[in-house]
């Protein structure tokens, strides 16, 4: 969908094209794209203290591995040893995510 926008073009000192200014009214019609973030906290934890992203993003969310393991309806130690593992296959990337209400992308860190 195509919509107007009224756009005003700020230039810098030698006259080039340096920002575009949009009300805010504009703004807000735009489409918003949001990519996936990854809180500091569990890159910390990845970085600092050495742990998969599984398991930091399972801390970082106060689950325990047990709520983990019974949204996927998997044995708690099944699910540990997905956890301990530095990459998981694609598959089970994205069921870990749909459990811990995340988008796969962000355990790839």
């Amino acid at each position: 969908m195509n919509v107007p926008i009224n756009v005003q073009i700020l230039k810098d000192a030698e006259g080039k094209p340096a920002f575009a200014v949009i009300p805010y009214s504009d703004y807000l019609r735009l489409p918003q794209r949001r990519e996936p973030t990854v809180p500091n906290d569990v890159v910390g934890k990845v970085v600092n203290d050495e742990m998969t992203p599984v398991r930091a993003w399972r801390e970082h969310l106060g689950l325990t591995q047990a709520d983990v393991a019974q949204r996927l309806g998997i044995s708690q130690s099944a699910y540990a040893q997905q956890e301990a593992k530095e990459s998981v296959r694609k598959s089970t990337r994205e069921k870990i995510a749909r459990a811990l209400g995340i988008e796969p992308e962000q355990l790839e860190i």
